[in-house]
């Protein structure tokens, strides 16, 4: 079985949302421009590339990353390279990039749980924060990789659901600080 992780930018009061950028956000790039840069900060990240046996979003952030990232090839070569799964009820074939890789639309959260049930190195959920909120309630993220920046935007997307009908404990596998307040904080799902 396959392990499913979300991994997220995110600030103290839990938004997700624009961490790099994005034009319709007020507080966009937040994660660059609000916080010193450190190298070291982002291990995570390129570790995470490494590991990856497929790249999975939903439809907005498929939008997003779609025209950008395959003429990435310094900075994702692994994430170019390894099968991408887009989640989304909309999406049709058609729409879908050509020049990034092997790239399956799955319709439902059944569709999920059967990829998880595949051979394969773990399957990495980036932004995409609807996605996250409904792999969550359907049982089926394994670990949360969260880079947690010491500021609070009041508004934004967020990684939790207001809404989330059940608790889930957590139990901390990782943890760093780094000098400019960021916190790595690797935590899995308890079942």
């Amino acid at each position: 079985m396959r392990t499913l992780y979300v991994t997220e930018f995110i600030t103290l009061d839990g938004v997700i949302d624009s961490p790099g950028g994005n034009e319709g956000h007020p507080h966009a790039g937040w994660s660059f421009k609000d916080v010193e840069f450190r190298p070291e900060v982002y291990a995570m990240k390129e570790q995470e590339q490494e590991e990856a046996g497929a790249l999975m979003l939903g439809r907005v952030s498929y939008d997003l990353f779609a025209p950008v990232w395959p003429t990435m090839t310094e900075e994702f070569p692994k994430y170019n390279a390894v099968p991408k799964y887009v989640v989304s009820t909309t999406l049709k074939q058609d729409e879908l990039v050509d020049n990034w890789g092997d790239i399956t639309i799955l319709r439902s959260m059944d569709e999920v749980a059967a990829l998880k049930e595949t051979d394969g190195g773990p399957i990495s959920v980036h932004a995409s924060s609807r996605l996250a909120q409904s792999l969550a309630a359907a049982g089926l993220v394994d670990r949360y990789h969260l880079l947690v920046f010491p500021i609070v935007l009041g508004s934004g997307k967020r990684l939790f659901s207001d809404s989330s009908p059940d608790k889930q404990k957590l139990s901390m596998a990782e943890s760093e600080s780094y000098a400019n307040g960021v916190q790595k904080l690797v935590y899995d799902v308890v079942r």
